[in-house]
């Protein structure tokens, strides 16, 4: 794991007045106070962290922000975020507005509530609201962001799931101070962690979230020297992590083998990567690496083999290869049939629901 602390040249307009430093306003008997702004998992282990941490940090969160109850399982329930449940665990105020647009009266009384609190810091992570400038500003120190990439590499609302779709080898957690832009304001501090060969957005979410919880951490210890070294992202580096959609996990099987077990790490658990076989919709839940040996000249989509081990699956041709080669498989080792329960490998061998020679398909064949 490599930690990387962002530094840059510091300009100080003269005209300027002179804000008051963390260290004037933080003592032991007026500990710098915090608003923590989040939603998911993701943002609930970053807050767990800070209040496990607010002596030591010498910090004092004041309310929490998420967003509101959403209705959820097959009851169709309100149910509480994350964060919000781990907010009342500690008895901490919590927060949730619809909206802090300027132009709606809700959203106007949302920015008094959060200037009633007079924070000093705010810590967004995961959200999901919209935060206009008048909010960024209302923090004494403004307001920072655990963004789960290696900014400027992945801006936007999927980072952790586009870097696997990618095939990145490395990703992590930039510390960031909010502006105006989606995702695009100074960087405090990166810490990275390499993505090992069998992680899945699950997984990866899971170590995302406790190094988000380290790095905002050690920001906050020395806040002032952070801030002070804060580095400018390069707009030029930027990729645009899109909102995850269902369809992107039906599988092109006339994409490359090395493409399509990316994309079922990548979609795993949400929305899934998954195909057809006469018309039925099968989940391919998981695959071996792909295996140089493993060739055919067998149509994309062909079942080669049904095995204890493996199903071997026929894919397309590596479209980056500048060499004539054969198409490499695809050996899928866990899977679910419509209607059915998850099956492994093995249990589809000893069953009759998919053999040599079967054809995965698009859902319009």
């Amino acid at each position: 794991m490599t930690t990387l602390a962002a530094q840059s040249d510091v300009c100080v307009d003269a005209n300027q007045p002179k804000q008051t430093s963390i260290t004037e306003v933080q003592t032991a008997a007026n500990p710098l106070r915090v608003v923590f702004a989040g939603t998911p998992e993701f943002a609930a282990i970053s807050l767990k962290s800070l209040i496990k941490q607010q002596a030591a940090l010498n910090i004092d969160i004041v309310a929490v922000y998420t967003q509101p109850d959403r209705k959820a399982g097959r009851g169709q329930k309100l149910s509480a975020s994350a964060v919000k449940q781990v907010a009342l665990e500690h008895g901490i105020a919590v927060e949730q507005p619809v909206t802090f647009k300027k132009s709606s009266t809700e959203g106007m009384a949302a920015r008094e509530t959060l200037r009633t609190y007079q924070p000093d810091v705010m810590i967004v992570a995961a959200y999901g609201l919209i935060l206009p400038i008048g909010v960024l500003t209302t923090p004494t120190y403004g307001c920072l962001n655990i963004h789960a990439s290696l900014l400027p590499r992945w801006r936007g609302a999927a980072p952790i799931h586009r870097a696997l779709l990618a095939g990145d080898s490395d990703t992590g957690i930039t510390i960031m101070q909010m502006d105006k832009g989606l995702d695009t304001g100074d960087m405090l501090y990166k810490i990275s962690a390499p993505i090992e060969s069998d992680d899945t957005a699950a997984s990866l979410h899971d170590k995302m979230a406790e190094l988000g919880a380290t790095a905002i951490n050690t920001v906050l210890k020395d806040l002032t020297h952070y801030q002070a070294q804060a580095l400018a992202q390069d707009d030029s580096q930027a990729n645009y992590a899109e909102k995850l959609v269902k369809t992107e996990g039906e599988i092109d099987w006339t994409q490359s083998a090395t493409e399509i077990e990316r994309q079922i790490r990548g979609l795993t658990p949400w929305p899934g990567a998954y195909t057809f076989l006469a018309g039925q919709r099968v989940k391919i839940l998981a695959s071996l690496p792909v295996n140089s040996s493993q060739q055919t000249n067998e149509p994309a989509g062909t079942v080669i083999s049904v095995g204890r081990k493996a199903i071997l699956v026929a894919c397309g041709k590596d479209k980056d290869s500048e060499t004539e080669q054969s198409a490499m498989t695809l050996a899928i080792t866990y899977l679910q049939f419509a209607g059915g329960k998850p099956m492994t490998a093995e249990q589809v061998c000893n069953g009759n629901q998919l053999n040599d020679g079967d054809e995965f398909t698009h859902e319009s064949k």
